[in-house]
């Protein structure tokens, strides 16, 4: 499974998993049973705020899910429209999260867990509640 994990900086599976999709500068590409990474920059990470393309941020990259601490409801909604599965992270680095996934214990997002806004002071790349609080 080739898996999504948006991130600041390339530190191969020790990268920190970032917490929202569409503002990630980086995107990490991770086989899951090769581990073999390949490097992605964020292909619409100038867009205003609910207005995420993320198949654009992917850069017709193909992959099969996304592990993210954070996303809109509109990327949320386009990813899921093109097949893929979206999973909250756990917190931690790639390979904690690619250690869960193989667990099955990382849960996939629903509507009800997305990001509402990024108002009242906080910015993206800090823990601010979006995927909700399972």
């Amino acid at each position: 499974m080739k898996i999504c994990f948006p991130t600041t900086r390339n530190q191969g599976l020790a990268s920190v998993v970032f917490d929202h999709f569409g503002s990630a500068p980086l995107f990490l590409l991770v086989d899951s049973e090769t581990k073999t990474i390949a490097e992605q920059v964020n292909g619409d990470l100038g867009h205003g705020h609910g207005k995420c393309k993320p198949l654009r941020a992917l850069n017709g990259q193909s992959v099969d899910a996304i592990v993210v601490g954070g996303i809109g409801a509109g990327a949320l909604r386009g990813l899921n429209q093109a097949g893929l599965k979206v999973y909250r992270s756990v917190g931690g680095t790639i390979a904690d999260n690619l250690a869960s996934l193989s667990e099955d214990n990382l849960p996939e997002l629903s509507a009800e867990q997305v990001c509402g806004g990024h108002g009242g002071g906080h910015g993206h790349g800090q823990r601010h509640g979006c995927a909700g609080q399972i």
